[in-house]
């Protein structure tokens, strides 16, 4: 006489097996285009952010002008105009959320009377997809094939 066994056959299991891998095949690019769109409004809201710390600090240090690097927006002990603490320091160094910021300084005058900063992502493709640009109109622009630029359409 034989006993009822309990369990699941081996085909059970495969065929549960099949249907994870399918969702999964189906949820992973949805979730890696999410990343992307985080990182880009970050880098955005980070162009904001420096946009807004260089119009301070220009007001802060009329003698100066415009900050001549982005580390000059840095965090200190106490606020100069080689490092004003009006940004955190992840953003003073120049990387965060799969950007890399650049910030080109006018220092050809004194005060000095514009800026330039490109946010490009660190792997195209993978932390994000656009390069952002901005100057001190305050106006961020976009491109979805290399580094933005002055040319470029502006976010809307």
């Amino acid at each position: 006489m034989k006993k009822n066994q309990e369990g699941f056959s081996l085909i059970e299991l495969l065929i549960v097996v099949a249907i994870i891998l399918i969702i999964a095949a189906i949820a992973i690019p949805n979730l890696l285009r999410s990343r992307m769109a985080a990182n880009e409004a970050s880098a955005v809201g980070s162009l904001r952010t420096i946009n807004t710390a260089s119009v301070t600090y220009s007001t802060t240090y009329p003698s100066v002008g415009y900050p001549g690097t982005l580390s000059a927006l840095g965090p200190t002990t106490s606020a100069t105009s080689t490092s004003a603490d009006l940004v955190d320091s992840v953003l003073s160094a120049g990387t965060k959320s799969g950007y890399v910021f650049t910030f080109t300084g006018n220092t050809a005058t004194t005060p000095s009377v514009g800026y330039t900063i490109t946010a490009d992502p660190s792997s195209r493709g993978t932390s994000g997809q656009r390069g952002f640009y901005t100057d001190q109109s305050g106006v961020i622009r976009a491109n979805s094939t290399g580094t933005a630029g002055s040319g470029d359409s502006p976010l809307q």
